[in-house]
């Protein structure tokens, strides 16, 4: 592991707070619009920095590539880095941040949560292990090496 002021372990910190507080809200039961709401903001802004740290990772780790979201992701499962996580549901989650930005139906609201609880978030949790691991000196495998 590189030295302890790397950005990716900088950026895994803001990760591992906004983690918490999305599988916190995830934790509660039947939500309320105002606590889906809730739900959705700390989504974004937890899907925003797993691929973010992801990016950050990769590029600490040498790899060269187009730094945006799907090409960050891309990149990480075309590098044979993850074996565990499912790219596509990242790359989907990423979708669905887009559309949640420009479309504030209750309908829509409701179909996304769904779609969080299933099947993004257990993929951001994965990554979220990994780097957790990375970070106490352990190996997980979710990435090869």
């Amino acid at each position: 592991m590189k030295s302890k002021d790397t950005r990716w372990l900088q950026r895994f910190q803001n990760f591992e707070k906004a983690f918490m507080r999305l599988r916190e809200a995830l934790a509660m039961g039947d939500l309320n619009e105002l606590e889906r709401n809730g739900l959705i903001q700390r989504f974004e802004f937890t899907i925003e920095l797993c691929w973010k740290t992801l990016r950050d990772y990769m590029e600490d780790e040498g790899f060269q590539f187009k730094p945006t979201p799907k090409g960050t992701l891309r990149q990480v499962a075309n590098s044979g880095l993850i074996k565990n996580v499912d790219i596509q549901v990242l790359i989907d989650g990423l979708d669905i941040r887009n559309e949640l930005s420009h479309d504030y139906s209750e309908n829509e609201f409701k179909k996304a949560e769904v779609e969080i609880r299933e099947k993004v978030f257990p993929a951001i949790e994965k990554v979220y292990v990994f780097f957790q691991g990375q970070t106490d000196g352990s190996q997980t495998d979710i990435f090869n090496g």
